[in-house]
């Protein structure tokens, strides 16, 4: 159960998108467009609240699409760590950093000060479960001035302020950290959840350009624009949020003028749209098959190369995506400028054995409608090749421990490998790691364990980045994970709307420059 909690927002968060753009007043991209009145904005959202928009599991990333929370960092076009709510930082000896604070407010009226930001973080490392940012992590903060923190882990961490960015690190007020106190249903006496997991309540505590003033279930919610913002006033006075799972009908929402934005518009629906009013972004969320390495057949690296062969990615993205993807040439896409133009070719795999009439068992969710049917052509694909195939769709909360303790032969699965940390070789680590905690090839490699540890100690981004696609051909020349597609997100979004965030790390869609 804490993993598939944990896990929600890697494998569910969809992306914003448009192209077009320049840099708004809080730095992030926005579409180019005549200046519009400040009404509120009806927004159609893919996924409800999954546990009472706790910032500690999948809402996360809810919140910060919304423009509700922020972190200390923020990620850059780049993949770089940028200044959010910490305007600099330092590195000192000993795997500490202190971070510098600009001045804000939270939206309850009360400051940012350091001990609200160390007591934020110290919140986030006692969740259970922990953020997936915090995953086999030991942080520790404290106020050590005016208006700085710091920040240390047990062990050095070259790569935190690009950890600090995840949106599951956002910084709230103490208000937000209900103690002795349950004032909602299916809350226990100490104002823990009824699920074990941490009662934390982000309305009107964090500092983003909205606050979250009211819910209805799981199926609506009411932003109101944060006026004291410290970025500047959001144009947009306010957000209206429909949670609308299906994806035709949240296309036929935007069609009807139900909606002024609908995300995540299938593929399927793509045709029934105006060219103008669809918008697309190439993404950081790759499509892979995942082999299950420890046993049943593909435990045999020359079968897997035989999985391997039988693929056909560059058709998936054609057939299945109509286009709307790219063919995946490894685990990071072009979305990310680091990887883009990169072919890995793994040297030294086994050539692949002759198969015949070899039972597995192929499993994917159906969440992402694309799955399902990636998965039926691959059946197809892996038959010719010799392979019995038994194909089993779920819902994903009810896969995702199942294929984690190895009851799959075979896996379909869509990844962000930014969106937990905005760090490649934590990505690496947590996904193709021996200790790995999202492994689901099962890969236990003590060439790839050293390569990703080589990566890991890495301080300058550059070379970070480059030991990382070196970690990244010794886990392909495993055979443990054939990446598909590079997946390109569609948005639906109506003619009078401007300012939708582009960002390929699926972190962001609304903010100060968002309106109509």
């Amino acid at each position: 159960m804490h993993s598939v909690r944990r896990r929600w927002a890697a494998a569910l968060s969809l992306l914003p998108l448009l192209a077009g753009c320049f840099a708004a007043r809080d730095g992030s991209p926005y579409d180019t467009g005549a200046e519009a009145g400040g009404g509120r904005l009806r927004v159609a959202m893919a996924f409800p609240p999954a546990e009472r928009f706790s910032p500690y599991g999948a809402d996360a990333t809810l919140l910060s699409r919304l423009g509700v929370t922020e972190g200390l960092t923020r990620l850059d076009g780049n993949g770089g760590a940028v200044p959010a709510l910490a305007e600099s930082w330092t590195r000192e000896s000993g795997g500490g950093w202190v971070f510098t604070l600009r001045e804000a407010r939270f939206q309850d009226g009360t400051e940012v000060t350091p001990a609200a930001v160390a007591g934020a973080l110290t919140h986030a490392t006692r969740a259970d479960p922990p953020p997936a940012a915090l995953t086999g992590v030991t942080l520790t903060a404290q106020a050590v001035g005016e208006r700085r923190v710091r920040v240390t882990t047990a062990t050095a961490d070259p790569a935190l302020p690009l950890r600090l960015s995840s949106p599951s690190l956002a910084i709230l007020s103490a208000k937000a950290y209900r103690t002795k106190t349950a004032t909602r249903r299916g809350e226990t006496a100490d104002g823990t959840a009824a699920d074990g997991t941490a009662a934390v309540d982000p309305a009107g505590t964090a500092t983003g350009p909205f606050t979250l003033t009211g819910t209805t279930g799981a199926t609506r919610a009411t932003l109101h624009r944060f006026d004291d913002y410290w970025g500047g006033l959001a144009h947009a006075s306010g957000l209206d949020v429909r949670f609308i799972a299906d994806g035709t009908a949240r296309t036929n929402a935007l069609r009807g003028g139900e909606v002024d934005m609908a995300e995540a518009v299938p593929v399927s629906q793509a045709a029934t749209l105006d060219k103008a009013t669809l918008r697309e972004v190439p993404t950081a969320r790759t499509t892979a098959l995942f082999l299950n390495t420890r046993s049943g057949p593909f435990a045999d690296p020359a079968v897997r190369a035989a999985a391997r062969e039988a693929v056909d990615a560059s058709a998936l993205a054609e057939d299945v995506y109509e286009g709307h993807a790219d063919t995946g040439r490894g685990l990071f896409g072009p979305a990310l400028t680091w990887a883009a133009g990169e072919r890995p070719r793994p040297s030294g795999r086994p050539a692949a054995a002759r198969v015949r009439n070899t039972s597995i068992t192929l499993a994917t969710y159906d969440n992402r409608p694309e799955l399902p049917e990636v998965a039926q052509v691959l059946q197809q694909r892996l038959r010719k090749a010799g392979f019995g195939v038994k194909l089993e769709v779920r819902e994903y909360s009810r896969l995702e421990t199942d294929a984690l303790a190895g009851k799959f032969d075979a896996v379909v699965a869509a990844r962000n490998t930014m969106l937990d940390t905005g760090d490649p070789v934590s990505y690496l680590a947590d996904d193709f790691t021996c200790d790995g905690g999202y492994n689901l090839a099962r890969v236990c490699d003590k060439a790839v364990d050293r390569a990703v540890a080589e990566a890991g100690s890495r301080a300058d981004g550059a070379a970070r980045h480059r030991a990382a696609l070196a970690a990244q051909t010794a886990v392909l020349r495993t055979d443990g994970v054939v990446p598909l597609v590079h997946q390109r997100i569609l948005h639906g979004v109506g003619a009078s709307v401007r300012g939708v965030i582009l960002d390929p790390y699926e972190r962001t869609l609304v903010g100060t420059g968002t309106r109509r």
